[in-house]
């Protein structure tokens, strides 16, 4: 027993020097602020160095037992890189503790890299110092720095060349966190800059890691820097349109269409802009560009718009240019069409028998009617018809929904009404002329038929009678947006009702140039 006695106190002896109290507690301590201070992002770190701290003491413990059984030597080594380790523990914790605890709560922000070289040079001072405690002579390590330098250079080059990247990118502030970068095909955030590498997530929910030198060699777009506009960035759209329409005609049609719909991640400011670019083998070429206010929805924000760009062609009545080929076509064909166009009609009058301003009207006159109806589709926000604005058509509404607002003179509005597939909106303009009494948008992805006054007015001539049945129908109507507004009660409801037939359809004899 007694000289186990002796041999344990001879271990402690060797191990318990007189630093290693300090070392400990100081270890210890800094490990348990950190715990506590540390965000979840950078447990990982700590827990891996509080680990190699941990196993750098029993590394002590074990030389000193190794001294103890007279392993000189081996010991003296084993101690040696031990007690190196303990020290790049707490160079590490003291870096921990300087970059990420003191300095946030000083509110002073510091780039990671710089985090990196501070503990990588303490480092290397803790090296020195050991190999001068150890009996080296530091000046044979000067006198032969040169040959060692070249050596390091050439086979640390790319390694060298990623550090100086990130120290360049650090000093000249070519691009920060936060910033969105297009660089060697890759698209996306910049998340966090090291010594070695950056790293950037891109839209696909992917973290892609670029080596500094790759950056430093490349050209890199950081969107959203000119103009001050935040991290805005300038989409181009293309389009084709023939050569038979006036390229004036089509830029303020595309114009319009953007400045008055609302769409997502589309800026009202600066506005978007639609240019000709060029002239093609019969047709012209159309870039319609648009500041984009979240460059992660840059594809889904391109399509919108192209819907837009499209739909405000088609009731214009534009089409897009298309590759064109020459076919023969056989009397079969023929006969298709013939049957494909039949089944219009056939669907554009079930339509118009469904709506109650031509319920009284013969199966001829729906017949004439319906090839007069222009489809007119519209996206979601568009504003399809403008409170005051002069329009001698209707809409009937097929699918999708549209929302009727009444606009006060001081800017205010409020919602009248939601209207649904198979409802009519804009009959009062047609029928008398007027100026539209409400404002209707889009608030989904709409498809109508426009009825305008030359496809009603050989119908009403021929038959005049269809005037005084739809005047009851158009006065229904209009005592439903008295009442919304003035809030009549049914009787004085009923009272406006016989004198307000009687005014529409004067309205509509004068309009349509009928005689009593």
């Amino acid at each position: 027993m007694a000289m186990l006695a002796e041999f344990l106190r001879e271990v402690l002896q060797h191990f318990w020097q007189p630093e290693q109290p300090w070392l400990i507690v100081g270890g210890l301590l800094l490990w348990s602020v950190l715990r506590r201070a540390l965000p979840d992002g950078s447990q990982y770190v700590l827990k891996q160095t509080i680990a190699f701290f941990v196993l750098c003491l029993f590394g002590e413990l074990g030389a000193s037992l190794m001294e103890a059984l007279s392993w000189g030597r081996v010991a003296a080594g084993f101690y040696e890189l031990s007690l190196i380790g303990v020290g790049i523990s707490l160079i590490r914790f003291a870096g921990l503790t300087l970059f990420r605890v003191v300095m946030p709560a000083l509110r002073v922000e510091t780039p990671r890299i710089l985090e990196d070289i501070t503990v990588i040079a303490g480092y290397g001072a803790l090296a020195m110092v050991r190999l001068r405690y150890a009996g080296l002579d530091l000046s044979h390590i000067v006198a032969t720095s040169a040959v060692i330098t070249a050596i390091a250079a050439f086979a640390m080059q790319d390694t060298l060349g990623n550090i100086l990247g990130g120290l360049a990118i650090h000093l000249d502030h070519s691009v920060e966190i936060g910033d969105w970068v297009v660089v060697d095909g890759v698209s996306g955030r910049i998340i966090d800059i090291r010594w070695r590498y950056t790293k950037i997530a891109t839209r696909n929910g992917e973290k892609v890691v670029l080596p500094n030198s790759v950056l430093m060699k490349n050209k890199i777009s950081v969107v959203g820097i000119y103009g001050g506009k935040g991290n805005a960035w300038r989409r181009w759209v293309w389009f084709n349109v023939g050569l038979d329409h006036a390229p004036r005609q089509v830029i303020n049609v595309v114009e319009r269409e953007l400045r008055e719909a609302t769409i997502a991640n589309v800026a009202h400011e600066p506005a978007p802009a639609a240019v000709l670019m060029e002239f093609g083998a019969g047709y012209a070429r159309y870039a319609l560009r648009y500041w984009l206010t979240d460059p992660l929805y840059d594809d889904p924000t391109d399509s919108e718009v192209r819907l837009h760009v499209f739909v405000a062609l088609e009731r214009a009545g534009i089409a897009l240019a298309l590759p064109e080929e020459v076919r023969h076509l056989v009397k079969e064909d023929q006969s298709r069409e013939h049957l494909l166009a039949e089944r219009e009609l056939h669907r554009r009058m079930e339509v118009l028998s469904q709506v109650a301003l031509f319920q009284g009207m013969s199966r001829e006159e729906l017949k004439v009617l319906a090839p007069t109806l222009t489809h007119a589709p519209f996206a979601a926000g568009d504003i399809v018809t403008r409170q005051g604005a002069a329009a001698h058509w209707l809409y009937i509404l097929i699918s999708g929904e549209a929302e009727v607002w009444l606009e006060a003179a001081a800017g205010e509005r409020r919602l009248m009404a939601t209207l649904q597939g198979g409802q009519v909106f804009g009959e009062m303009s047609l029928l008398t002329g007027e100026p539209r009494r409400a404002t209707v948008i889009a608030r989904s992805d709409v498809d109508t038929y426009r009825l305008d006054k030359s496809g009603l007015d050989a119908l009403i001539r021929a038959r005049p009678a269809i005037a005084e049945e739809i005047s009851h129908i158009l006065a229904e109507r209009d005592e439903e947006l008295i009442r919304a507004r003035q809030d009549l009660d049914d009787f004085a409801a009923a009272r406006r009702e016989a004198a307000s037939h009687e005014t529409i359809l004067s309205r509509i004899r004068s309009f349509f140039g009928l005689t009593g």
